[in-house]
Protein backbone atom coordinates (compact mmCIF):
# COMPACT_ATOMS: atom_id res chain seq x y z
CA UNK A 1 0.00 0.00 0.00
CA UNK A 2 1.27 3.80 -0.93
CA UNK A 3 2.69 5.52 1.91
CA UNK A 4 0.26 8.57 2.00
CA UNK A 5 2.17 11.92 2.38
CA UNK A 6 3.03 13.37 6.33
CA UNK A 7 1.48 16.35 6.57
CA UNK A 8 2.43 18.95 9.36
CA UNK A 9 0.36 17.93 12.68
CA UNK A 10 -0.92 21.74 13.20
CA UNK A 11 -4.24 22.25 11.51
CA UNK A 12 -3.24 26.47 12.08
CA UNK A 13 0.50 26.40 9.39
CA UNK A 14 0.11 26.47 6.11
CA UNK A 15 0.34 23.30 3.96
CA UNK A 16 3.28 21.86 1.93
CA UNK A 17 3.69 18.18 0.59
CA UNK A 18 6.91 16.58 0.13
CA UNK A 19 8.64 17.31 -3.00
CA UNK A 20 7.34 20.89 -3.04
CA UNK A 21 9.88 24.04 -2.90
CA UNK A 22 9.53 26.82 -0.57
CA UNK A 23 10.14 30.33 0.06
CA UNK A 24 10.38 31.82 3.10
CA UNK A 25 9.82 35.33 2.96
CA UNK A 26 10.83 36.89 6.50
CA UNK A 27 10.34 40.59 8.14
CA UNK A 28 7.66 42.46 10.08
CA UNK A 29 5.94 43.86 7.00
CA UNK A 30 5.28 47.17 8.93
CA UNK A 31 3.18 47.32 6.82
CA UNK A 32 3.48 45.76 3.81
CA UNK A 33 3.92 47.08 0.63
CA UNK A 34 3.95 46.69 -3.58
CA UNK A 35 7.75 45.76 -3.18
CA UNK A 36 7.16 43.16 -0.93
CA UNK A 37 4.53 41.49 -3.36
CA UNK A 38 7.13 42.44 -6.23
CA UNK A 39 9.91 40.79 -4.66
CA UNK A 40 7.75 37.82 -4.14
CA UNK A 41 6.29 37.89 -8.07
CA UNK A 42 9.94 37.64 -8.85
CA UNK A 43 11.56 35.24 -6.62
CA UNK A 44 8.59 32.27 -7.68
CA UNK A 45 9.61 33.04 -11.24
CA UNK A 46 13.73 33.27 -10.65
CA UNK A 47 14.05 30.61 -7.86
CA UNK A 48 11.52 27.97 -9.70
CA UNK A 49 9.56 28.18 -6.14
CA UNK A 50 6.12 26.36 -6.03
CA UNK A 51 4.71 29.09 -2.98
CA UNK A 52 6.41 31.95 -1.17
CA UNK A 53 5.53 32.27 2.82
CA UNK A 54 5.55 35.64 4.09
CA UNK A 55 6.60 34.99 7.59
CA UNK A 56 4.99 37.98 9.71
CA UNK A 57 7.36 38.42 12.44
CA UNK A 58 6.81 39.12 15.64
CA UNK A 59 9.30 41.54 16.10
CA UNK A 60 12.86 42.22 14.19
CA UNK A 61 15.62 42.12 17.32
CA UNK A 62 18.02 43.87 15.25
CA UNK A 63 15.44 46.87 15.11
CA UNK A 64 15.24 48.99 18.64
CA UNK A 65 11.36 49.88 17.93
CA UNK A 66 8.77 46.87 18.08
CA UNK A 67 6.20 46.99 14.93
CA UNK A 68 2.93 47.76 14.51
CA UNK A 69 0.46 44.79 16.27
CA UNK A 70 0.50 41.64 14.54
CA UNK A 71 -3.14 41.31 14.18
CA UNK A 72 -3.01 45.14 12.19
CA UNK A 73 0.07 43.90 9.53
CA UNK A 74 -1.28 40.40 9.18
CA UNK A 75 -4.64 41.79 7.97
CA UNK A 76 -2.90 44.40 5.96
CA UNK A 77 -0.75 41.58 4.62
CA UNK A 78 -3.76 39.73 3.91
CA UNK A 79 -5.36 42.44 1.93
CA UNK A 80 -2.35 43.27 -0.30
CA UNK A 81 -1.57 39.86 -1.61
CA UNK A 82 -3.59 38.75 -4.55
CA UNK A 83 -1.45 35.80 -5.85
CA UNK A 84 -2.92 32.14 -5.42
CA UNK A 85 1.13 30.80 -4.35
CA UNK A 86 1.78 33.72 -1.61
CA UNK A 87 0.54 32.72 1.66
CA UNK A 88 0.81 34.86 4.59
CA UNK A 89 1.65 33.62 7.88
CA UNK A 90 2.38 34.34 11.16
CA UNK A 91 4.28 30.86 11.98
CA UNK A 92 6.39 32.16 13.99
CA UNK A 93 4.14 33.31 16.64
CA UNK A 94 3.00 30.06 16.93
CA UNK A 95 5.31 27.83 16.78
CA UNK A 96 7.39 30.18 19.35
CA UNK A 97 10.57 31.21 17.72
CA UNK A 98 12.05 34.38 18.11
CA UNK A 99 15.27 34.37 15.60
CA UNK A 100 14.92 32.99 11.81
CA UNK A 101 17.38 30.20 12.74
CA UNK A 102 15.11 28.66 15.23
CA UNK A 103 12.43 29.46 12.80
CA UNK A 104 14.23 27.48 9.82
CA UNK A 105 15.20 24.48 11.77
CA UNK A 106 11.85 24.08 13.09
CA UNK A 107 9.97 24.27 9.86
CA UNK A 108 12.63 21.77 8.63
CA UNK A 109 11.53 19.46 10.92
CA UNK A 110 7.64 20.31 10.69
CA UNK A 111 7.72 19.72 6.96
CA UNK A 112 9.96 16.33 6.00
CA UNK A 113 10.60 16.60 2.43
CA UNK A 114 9.73 20.03 1.79
CA UNK A 115 12.48 22.02 0.54
CA UNK A 116 12.92 25.65 1.89
CA UNK A 117 14.65 28.97 0.57
CA UNK A 118 15.64 31.81 2.87
CA UNK A 119 14.45 34.94 0.69
CA UNK A 120 16.25 38.37 1.67
CA UNK A 121 16.70 41.48 -0.01
CA UNK A 122 20.26 42.32 -0.59
CA UNK A 123 19.90 45.37 1.83
CA UNK A 124 19.85 42.16 4.25
CA UNK A 125 22.88 40.19 3.04
CA UNK A 126 24.50 43.39 4.23
CA UNK A 127 24.15 43.22 7.38
CA UNK A 128 23.47 39.28 7.77
CA UNK A 129 26.54 38.56 9.74
CA UNK A 130 24.77 40.22 12.41
CA UNK A 131 22.06 37.87 12.76
CA UNK A 132 22.34 35.27 14.96
CA UNK A 133 23.54 31.56 14.45
CA UNK A 134 23.71 33.37 10.38
CA UNK A 135 26.11 30.23 9.49
CA UNK A 136 23.50 27.82 10.34
CA UNK A 137 20.67 28.78 8.08
CA UNK A 138 23.49 29.27 5.62
CA UNK A 139 24.18 25.73 6.19
CA UNK A 140 20.55 24.21 6.35
CA UNK A 141 18.96 25.89 3.41
CA UNK A 142 19.72 27.68 -0.08
CA UNK A 143 19.57 31.24 -0.14
CA UNK A 144 18.11 33.62 -2.43
CA UNK A 145 18.96 37.14 -2.20
CA UNK A 146 16.97 39.86 -4.75
CA UNK A 147 18.68 42.96 -5.80
CA UNK A 148 17.35 46.41 -3.85
CA UNK A 149 17.53 49.68 -5.09
CA UNK A 150 21.19 51.21 -3.50
CA UNK A 151 22.29 48.21 -1.91
CA UNK A 152 23.62 45.81 -4.59
CA UNK A 153 27.48 47.43 -3.99
CA UNK A 154 26.93 46.62 -0.53
CA UNK A 155 25.60 43.17 -0.66
CA UNK A 156 28.15 42.21 -3.04
CA UNK A 157 30.51 42.92 -0.64
CA UNK A 158 29.22 41.46 2.52
CA UNK A 159 30.72 39.60 4.68
CA UNK A 160 28.74 36.44 4.14
CA UNK A 161 29.37 36.75 0.33
CA UNK A 162 32.85 36.84 1.29
CA UNK A 163 32.87 33.58 3.40
CA UNK A 164 30.57 31.77 0.95
CA UNK A 165 31.67 32.95 -2.07
CA UNK A 166 32.44 28.78 -3.28
CA UNK A 167 28.93 28.38 -2.80
CA UNK A 168 27.68 31.26 -5.07
CA UNK A 169 24.83 30.05 -7.57
CA UNK A 170 25.44 32.39 -11.08
CA UNK A 171 22.55 34.46 -11.49
CA UNK A 172 21.56 32.41 -15.08
CA UNK A 173 21.02 29.38 -13.07
CA UNK A 174 18.91 30.82 -10.29
CA UNK A 175 15.93 28.40 -11.03
CA UNK A 176 18.37 25.66 -9.93
CA UNK A 177 18.64 27.36 -6.29
CA UNK A 178 15.85 25.26 -4.62
CA UNK A 179 17.21 21.75 -5.60
CA UNK A 180 20.30 21.97 -4.40
CA UNK A 181 21.87 20.74 -1.06
CA UNK A 182 22.61 23.93 0.94
CA UNK A 183 25.73 25.89 1.18
CA UNK A 184 24.20 27.69 -1.71
CA UNK A 185 23.07 31.59 -2.52
CA UNK A 186 22.14 33.04 -5.75
CA UNK A 187 22.42 37.24 -6.33
CA UNK A 188 19.60 38.27 -8.64
CA UNK A 189 18.94 41.94 -10.19
CA UNK A 190 15.50 43.11 -10.25
CA UNK A 191 13.67 46.26 -11.74
CA UNK A 192 12.80 47.08 -8.30
CA UNK A 193 9.62 48.96 -6.82
CA UNK A 194 11.42 51.48 -4.60
CA UNK A 195 8.58 51.76 -1.82
CA UNK A 196 9.85 51.52 1.28
CA UNK A 197 8.27 50.71 4.61
CA UNK A 198 10.41 53.22 6.46
CA UNK A 199 8.89 55.91 4.11
CA UNK A 200 5.22 54.83 4.50
CA UNK A 201 5.73 55.10 8.58
CA UNK A 202 7.58 58.50 7.93
CA UNK A 203 4.93 59.52 5.69
CA UNK A 204 1.98 58.94 8.18
CA UNK A 205 0.53 56.63 5.81
CA UNK A 206 0.37 53.70 8.29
Amino acid sequence: MQKRPRLPLRSDLPLALPGQTVGLFGGSFDPPHAGHLHVSREALKRFGLDRVWWLVSPGNPLKPNGPAAMARRMDAARALVDHPRITVTDIEARIGTRYTAQTIARLVGLYPGVRFVWLMGADNLAQFHRWQDWQDIMKRVPVGVLARPGSRIAARTAKAASIYRHARLPSEDAGLLARLPAPAWCFVNLPMVTTSSSAIRASGAW
